[in-house]
């Protein structure tokens, strides 16, 4: 690794993470990728992660089996339809319980133990499906929390979440990865995966990615099943 500063980076396999994972390797880190294989709905994103991970010439990439349908309560993660209709101003069904929070404890718990005092991850709070566990306020709270929990945050280290993609919109992160390179059809952002390997073309997810593809003036090359 030459020395680099070890990241770790939340690598879903999903657009958002492919530009932060990319954007964290542009900075210097050597990457630690993590995704986790939570038993959900679209497990496809875990064949993108690979496919992404192997692309940016990842240190090492570990899938790290989790899984949360055992406790179900989301769209992603239970037999509960994923919503089409369109991108509403409430929390949607597809919200994993503490997702987020359980995710990037399980990067910090391989930062301490890598030596590593940095973590990455594809959090946006602009258009997004309102998770409230991509909020900045969410952000820096596990900031803290981290240096009260660790035992590198005890003996004075400082552990720091980077998410590069926390203001910017759906096209500039688009527009992101065009200028970092990236080929944006190794990632996936469907939660409910069409035969054929297609994009539903009609979740949240969809709609957002395909909507900053639009905004941005840039080919999509998604493969959907459909389109709004």
């Amino acid at each position: 690794m030459n020395n680099q500063q070890l990241a770790v980076v939340l690598l879903s396999g999903g657009l958002d993470s492919m530009v932060s994972a990319a954007r964290a390797r542009e900075d210097g880190f050597a990457l630690l990728a993590l995704s986790v294989d939570y038993n959900q709905r679209h497990r496809v994103e875990l064949t993108a992660a690979r496919r992404i991970a192997q692309a940016l010439g990842a240190a090492r990439h570990v899938v790290l089996p989790l899984d949360l349908s055992a406790f179900g309560g989301s769209a992603l993660t239970d037999d509960i339809a994923v919503p089409k209709g369109g991108v509403g101003a409430d929390i949607p069904v597809t919200y994993v319980p503490a997702r987020n929070t359980v995710l990037l404890s399980l990067a910090l718990a391989w930062a301490e133990a890598a030596g590593a005092r940095d973590l990455v991850i594809g959090v946006n709070a602009l258009d997004y499906s309102g998770y409230p566990d991509c909020r900045p306020e969410f952000i820096a709270a596990f900031e803290s929390m981290a240096a009260l929990a660790t035992k590198a945050g005890v003996e004075g280290g400082r552990f720091t979440v980077h998410a590069p993609l926390q203001h910017l919109t759906k096209a500039q992160i688009v527009g992101e990865a065009a200028r970092l390179g990236l080929d944006a059809g190794m990632s996936w952002s469907c939660y409910d995966p069409a035969p054929g390997d297609l994009h539903c073309g009609l979740c949240d997810s969809c709609r957002l990615r395909q909507r900053g593809f639009e905004e941005a003036g840039l080919p999509d090359p998604t493969r959907y099943a459909a389109r709004p």
